[in-house]
């Protein structure tokens, strides 16, 4: 093997086993074991198993993210809504070892990888949706980054139990997080306050 094919096998590998056993239970002797080679080599090509993980983690990351600003081209917020939520759970439903790892806890000196941190990126990259819609209804602007964390979380948290259950359909949990998250948004206050105070 080239050096660039032995790393994508590694990679493979790592996907493979981090997804089912988690950072923790995986091993570097497994992972070699698995690939056939020595442990030498991993180090050589990623210096450890952090170093394995944190590559799986970006280019997982990278993969969501691209899904999602893909499938983002209509012109209507419902629209652009119904595209990421329909992205996100096509990644869960086709790349579900990629998603495993995202939402398992990432080893402790590391600050990326987690669902917290997955979260963050994505809300940052629909935040932008909630901006130009809050500026159009005259609401506060700077409040856009706590909804599109709000809406983000929600699909990630019921993506992560959807995996898990495998019904309803995609298109049907879709819809269904649309429908919260859109009839939720379509009566918005601009100037919310619990009932309670």
């Amino acid at each position: 093997m080239t050096g660039q094919e032995r790393r994508e096998q590694l990679l493979d590998v790592g996907r493979a086993l981090f997804a089912e056993r988690g950072f923790e239970a995986a091993s570097i002797e497994e992972i070699a074991q698995r690939a056939k080679i020595t442990k030498p080599v991993i180090y050589e090509h990623f210096s450890g198993k952090e170093g394995l993980y944190a590559v799986i983690v970006h280019r997982e990351v990278q993969r969501l993210l691209g899904r999602i600003t893909e499938a983002l081209d209509a012109t209507q917020p419902r629209a652009m809504l119904e595209q990421a939520a329909c992205a996100f759970l096509s990644y869960i439903e086709e790349e579900q070892d990629g998603f495993r790892i995202l939402v398992r806890d990432s080893p402790v000196t590391s600050t990326s990888g987690t669902l917290a941190s997955l979260i963050g990126d994505m809300a940052s990259q629909v935040e932008y949706i909630f901006v130009a819609e809050f500026k159009e209804r005259g609401f506060n602007p700077k409040l856009a980054p706590l909804y599109s964390h709000a809406l983000v979380g929600m699909v990630a948290l019921v993506g992560q139990w959807w995996l898990d259950v495998k019904k309803p359909s995609r298109d049907q949990v879709a819809a269904h997080l649309v429908n919260l998250a859109w009839n939720g948004l379509s009566d918005l206050e601009q100037e919310p306050r619990l009932s309670q105070t």
